[in-house]
């Protein structure tokens, strides 16, 4: 083992492993170790409170949870479904919708997302798990005919008794459209069907094929079907288990022209939830409490009073700042020969105290603070002296530099940010790229089929990316009718005629027929002068008028077809998904909180959209060649260098065996030995430096080269 001081010098910081950012919590888990139990505890009692109640009486209840930038609201709501899931079914639900007239269609799409989800513990999805507890199921020995036995692919006849049996089971419930409903539950217990019925429990536009199958003509294609299906989760399950819909980020709701946030329909919503009395429900609206007293006005009296309580979130105490900065500090204390002193060393309680004479912060202010005293120590302590240097390149007033000084003697120059002037790039671009690629993996995780994402939702997302990269022109629905929502148009560079773009993954093709048909209009019309489009799914026989109208457009024409590689549209999530941070005020890069114009200035400085193949295939920017293993290899291993040289960047020196680590935590696909090519590129090309490379590799240090 070794002392602190070296286990301080070789590891990352542990500050920078947190995510301060909105989380949703199915896709992102908590650590329940690294948890203050006394921060929003009460908060948490009187939630559990009102669960209790709707689990009594079943009526739904309604929560406006409010809390500054900061305050920890999304971890709260992640801690919540970590410590309440036993009691309660859980649904995420961010207020990203397009348009305010796809609310419902976008609520039930994130339920049954969630509802899909298997909680910690369990062996089965909630949704599966919602299924088996039924009262239907409780009270009858059709449950153990069907789940107890084993018996999962029912023969035919038995799908009609499930119906029926559910039929007269809720026959005073007033259930929507009974007998479809009915079984497309019947068919989530079989595991050829499983997926399609989920499909069409979330509203996508199935194939005929898949509809068929599940017995169905038509999909949840509109508001009030959304809504419908919605109500009968509620309806069917008072006897069990209530369902709590999480609305987080209000912030990404669509803008009204005035520039307040369209935030009268989820009230809208929640009223309907209360008016037309669904059932079992337990709504949680987080939102940032500025943004609440800034359109609490917009919305209309009657709605307000949907809402059951309002809870603030309440600042914390030092000494539970000082317990957070214990946890995080606590598996690099474990590492250590000997016991420390304090559990909270390197830091020191004096500097909570000078930060905060009030006695009170937030959260996140004080993990950023942790963060940056413990550089502070790594850096200027442990590797460095007093005297300072002056780069002509760099303003001496708003970088602190130092001279580190490492065990062979050598004498490295250190940049270290000060606390006050957190906007500087030399540590802010490096970072913010660590974190794009973190959230990259997340959504490649995620996002495992581009047909699971709304062709609205797809968009969308293209929408964002363009304005990012300051694409001009920019108009949503270009097409008319039905599906204008999967069309815009855009006016590429140097060019005056506008380009049109199309993207629908919808499987069906009578759908596929109409919006080729929306095409054909468009182009008659000239409104366009080329249109894109984008779609890996098929495009139907050649004996279906839609393939027909489909090779009328884009067979020898100046109209192209783009299938897009599931790897683009991880990229536009991955932006999405930092955009609804930075404009939820919860988006953070080295301390510093980043708005929605930072974030998309770092965005055209790393060019980092620039790698997306569909943006390239669109002609928005240039074509990029994959860069191989030295011809041994297809894999492209330029992420892997760059987040090893940002990783060193971010850190200013750190263990080579801690960097080949976190490596391999990243891009587990990647062999330990091309990680450690890379670094001796780095070192070749004099961006890094090993210390002591005469040592052992599990004691060589490795730092950042900076000019003189």
């Amino acid at each position: 083992m070794a002392s602190i001081d070296e286990i301080i010098k070789r590891e990352v910081n542990p500050f920078d492993l947190i995510n301060l950012k909105p989380m949703n919590f199915w896709s992102e888990k908590q650590d329940a170790t690294l948890t203050v139990e006394s921060i929003h505890q009460e908060a948490i009692i009187e939630i559990e409170e009102l669960l209790d109640l709707v689990a009594t009486d079943h009526r739904s209840r309604t929560i406006l949870l409010a809390g500054d930038s900061g305050s920890g609201k999304s971890y709260l709501l992640g801690r919540l479904q970590r410590t309440l899931n036993p009691k309660a079914f859980f649904a995420y639900i961010l207020c990203n919708w397009a348009e305010s007239s796809n609310t419902w269609r976008h609520i039930l799409r994130s339920t049954v997302d969630s509802l899909i989800q298997v909680p910690e513990g369990e062996q089965e999805s909630q949704l599966i798990l919602w299924l088996k507890s039924l009262s239907a199921f409780t009270k009858s020995n059709l449950k153990k005919r069907i789940f107890n036995d084993g018996i999962w692919q029912l023969l035919q006849s038995d799908r009609q008794k499930f119906i029926k049996h559910l039929k007269n089971t809720y026959k005073q419930t007033s259930i929507y459209n009974p007998d479809i409903f009915f079984g497309v539950l019947h068919d989530l217990i079989n595991p050829e069907l499983y997926d399609s019925a989920c499909e069409w429990l979330r509203g996508d536009d199935l194939s005929e094929e898949s509809m068929q199958a599940l017995k169905v003509n038509n999909c949840i294609d509109t508001e009030d079907k959304a809504k419908n299906i919605l109500a009968n989760f509620g309806k069917i399950a008072t006897e069990t288990q209530p369902i709590i819909l999480c609305f987080e980020n209000l912030e990404t709701l669509p803008k009204l022209a005035d520039g307040f946030l369209d935030i009268q329909p989820l009230f809208d919503v929640n009223t309907t939830i209360h008016g037309e009395y669904l059932k079992n429900f337990l709504v949680i609206i987080s939102v940032v409490t500025n943004t609440w007293k800034r359109h609490s006005d917009k919305i209309q009296q009657s709605d307000k009073a949907g809402i059951y309580r309002l809870i603030q979130l309440k600042y914390i105490t030092l000494e539970q700042a000082e317990a957070l900065w214990a946890y995080q500090l606590q598996p690099i204390h474990q590492q250590a020969d000997s016991p420390i002193n304090s559990p909270i060393f390197p830091l020191n309680r004096q500097v909570l105290e000078q930060s905060y004479p009030g006695g009170k912060t937030m959260p996140r202010n004080a993990l950023v603070l942790g963060r940056n005293e413990y550089q502070k120590y790594k850096i200027i302590t442990l590797g460095t002296d007093t005297s300072p240097l002056k780069l002509p390149t760099i303003d001496p007033n708003k970088i602190t530099v130092r001279i580190a000084k490492t065990n062979d003697g050598t004498k490295l120059p250190i940049i270290i940010n000060s606390p006050q002037f957190t906007d500087d790039n030399e540590r802010i671009q490096p970072e913010f790229q660590l974190l794009w690629q973190k959230e990259y993996k997340k959504n490649q995780d995620k996002n495992s089929k581009i047909s699971l994402i709304s062709s609205t939702d797809l968009i969308r997302m293209l929408q964002e990316a363009l304005v990012a990269l300051q694409i001009q022109g920019i108009k949503l629905k270009l097409l008319s009718g039905k599906y204008a929502s999967y069309s815009l148009s855009y006016q590429q560079p140097g060019k005056r005629e506008p380009i049109g773009v199309v993207w629908t993954e919808d499987s069906n093709m009578t759908s596929f027929f109409n919006i080729m048909n929306a095409c054909q209009k468009v182009i008659q019309q000239n409104i366009c002068q080329s249109l894109y489009l984008i779609r890996i799914g098929g495009v139907g026989t050649a004996k279906l008028a839609g393939n027909q109208m489909y090779s009328q457009i884009f067979t020898g024409t100046k109209h192209i077809h783009i299938k897009p590689n599931l790897s683009s549209v991880h990229y536009l999530a991955t932006y999405q998904s930092l955009m609804n941070s930075a404009l939820s005020q919860e988006f953070v890069v080295a301390g510093k909180t980043i708005t929605l114009q930072k974030l998309q200035s770092l965005i055209l400085e790393s060019e980092i959209l620039h790698k997306c193949t569909l943006l390239q295939d669109l002609g928005i920017v240039a074509k990029q060649e994959p860069e191989t293993n030295n011809g041994n290899s297809k894999q492209d291993l330029r992420p892997v260098k760059e987040f090893l040289l940002n990783l060193v960047k971010t850190q200013g020196f750190m263990g080579v065996p801690t960097l080949i680590k976190e490596a391999g935590g990243q891009f587990p696909s990647v062999k330990e030995t091309d990680t450690q090519h890379l670094i001796d590129l780095l070192c070749q090309e004099k961006k890094v430096k090993i210390i002591d490379p005469k040592a052992i590799l599990q004691d060589q240090l490795i730092s950042l080269v900076t000019n003189r």
